[in-house]
């Protein structure tokens, strides 16, 4: 059994974390968040430590790895807004346990070599969230595609609309600084599981951006996408989906559909499973589409006649 801290407790992601530690059968010790709406906490543990003050969290973690504890910390799980993981993945390293850290790992590249050094120096390991590379229907795709590898590039079609509410935008997620904008926050995912599938990227172009949906193109070694990201429930292809508010997710590649709809619901079991196994995906693993994201965020949108379907007609 393996001894967990969360930080960020309160937010969205965090209660897939707790399930996680728990269906692994190892033990919450200690969590953190500034917002103390955090009863979820009894149904995986009713002994660990909570605080609201980062430094409060500190001290206690810093005199567990001084002692004999039996509580004494292997991991912190790092469900903080976008802009602190580097700073917690730091902090879990500094008190001898290693991070698993939600995605984006950071939201500017060079701040994974600063993490890399920090690894190097107290020999912990920063493990980050990357759930679509442990999805069956994906690594299944995977397999083929690299079965049927030509010179020909494929032609891929990614929509990924995924309805937010007022608060997103006036939340630390609509801020560009503090969550790294829509690609980042949203799209982090889908880019990686592109260039999993398709190889390194090769050059992009942003076609459209607002605050609440961003389009664009990306050439990778092996295919040609052209992607749209959305939080807009106005986005959504039927009446249907509008009520239920269900998030839509669509990849065509050469005009045949990948099914991926299911599956979504235990993958965060299935990573840290992983990281127990075998290690997990760690700073390297994440450097390309941190890499991407940040080229994009770079850009000023240019309309396209090649831009993605949902684009045409917005302005």
């Amino acid at each position: 059994m393996k001894n967990f801290a969360v930080i960020g407790t309160a937010g969205y992601i965090a209660p897939r974390h707790l399930k996680a530690i728990q269906d692994t059968g190892n033990r919450l010790v200690a969590a953190v968040d500034p917002h103390d709406s955090v009863g979820l906490l009894d149904r995986y543990s009713r002994d660990a430590r909570f605080f609201t003050e980062i430094e409060r969290f500190d001290r206690f973690v810093e005199k567990l790895r001084h002692s004999d504890d039996e509580r004494k910390l292997d991991y912190v799980s790092i469900c903080s807004p976008n802009y602190l993981h580097d700073a917690h993945c730091r902090l879990a390293l500094r008190i001898g346990a290693s991070a698993i850290c939600e995605k984006p790992l950071v939201i500017n590249p060079w701040n994974l070599d600063q993490l890399q050094q920090i690894e190097h120096d107290t020999g912990g390991r920063v493990h980050t969230v990357l759930q679509l590379r442990l999805h069956p229907h994906l690594i299944a795709l995977k397999k083929e595609l690299d079965a049927k590898r030509t010179n020909t590039k494929h032609n891929v079609e990614l929509t990924y609309i995924t309805p937010r509410g007022r608060w997103y935008l006036s939340s630390w997620k609509g801020m560009q600084d503090k969550s790294g904008g829509l690609a980042t926050n949203i799209g982090i995912h889908l880019f990686d599981l592109l260039m999993w599938l398709f190889g390194a990227e090769e050059s992009c172009k942003l076609h459209y951006s607002s605050p609440q949906k961003m389009a664009g193109t990306v050439e990778f070694k092996n295919a040609n996408v052209t992607w749209f990201l959305s939080v807009d429930a106005n986005d959504l292809p039927t009446e249907q989906d509008r009520i239920a508010n269900k998030a839509y997710r669509s990849i065509l590649i050469d005009g045949e559909a990948v099914e991926f709809s299911e599956g979504f619901t235990d993958l965060h079991t299935r990573v840290y499973e992983d990281i127990m196994s075998t290690g997990g995906f760690g700073i390297e693993d994440a450097r390309s589409s941190i890499e991407l994201v940040y080229h994009l965020r770079q850009q000023t949108a240019t309309p396209s006649p090649d831009c993605h379907p949902m684009v045409r007609g917005l302005s």
